[in-house]
């Protein structure tokens, strides 16, 4: 989940519908509104969000530092003026990027990979030998082949391979993929869509990679040395990748 902290209520607003199209859960606050909710956020509410997104506001410049006090998600400032100063002054308030509006939102997606990356290192995890995530909307690969996977699957896929190995609740899974605000929908509809996930990767890889156990909840495990059957009538198949600027329009929110 994304939160996008912007006085300009069109402008968060553009953000986060831009989001709900790439299949990302979002939402927006004012200063004033996120500062009330970061004080009062559960722990687990914290640890469902992947990013916050700072863009214009009076508390910008301390905004940054209260919220690493109670969340290790990265910080991108969204900035309209194009200046060193601006710029230096962003990264000093705590920010741990700094992009210039308009930006695509698939950018601000593999920024915020780019940076969760750094943060527990370089090495590989177990499963990226079976599994390319690229944590950015484009399809993932297993052994090389594209697998095209509606946008709820390949977001439940991308926060397993970031918990490879972890018991992963169903509620975890929810709130990463629909929002700690949604009430729209029930957590009934993760077990669906693990499901039909399940069996698309046990066809790719001829083994259950998703372990399910009840009350305790799902599990992606590879192991290190496994081998890939891959049909020989997939090595034709080639997956929808959207990684061109035309593919899909920049996000230019409303007011920018």
């Amino acid at each position: 989940m994304y939160i996008i902290v912007d006085d300009r209520e069109s402008v968060a607003n553009g953000y986060v519908g831009g989001l709900v199209r790439e299949g990302v859960s979002s939402i927006g606050f004012s200063s004033g509104e996120f500062w009330d909710w970061l004080q009062s956020a559960s722990e687990s509410d914290l640890a469902a969000v992947d990013a916050f997104l700072l863009g214009d506001c009076d508390a910008r410049g301390s905004l940054p530092r209260a919220m690493r006090k109670r969340s290790s998600a990265p910080i991108i400032a969204m900035s309209g003026q194009k200046m060193l100063k601006n710029t230096l002054e962003l990264f000093e308030s705590g920010v741990d990027d700094v992009v210039h509006v308009p930006i695509h939102l698939r950018e601000i997606l593999a920024r915020t990979a780019a940076i969760a990356r750094r943060r527990v290192g370089e090495l590989p995890r177990p499963c990226e030998s079976r599994i390319q995530v690229f944590f950015n909307g484009r399809d993932p690969e297993i052994a090389g082949h594209a697998l095209t996977l509606p946008r709820r699957e390949l977001r439940i896929l991308e926060y397993m391979v970031s918990n490879h190995g972890k018991w992963i609740t169903k509620t975890q899974i929810f709130n990463a993929i629909y929002g700690i605000f949604e009430s729209t929908f029930d957590e009934s509809v993760i077990e669906s869509h693990v499901s039909k996930l399940r069996k698309k990767l046990r066809d790719r890889l001829g083994f259950d990679a998703i372990v399910a156990r009840r009350y305790v909840g799902y599990r992606l495990d590879i192991p290190a040395g496994e081998t890939l059957d891959v049909p020989m009538q997939e090595l034709d198949e080639v997956g929808i990748i959207l990684n061109r600027a035309h593919a899909v329009p920049a996000a230019y929110p409303a007011g920018n």
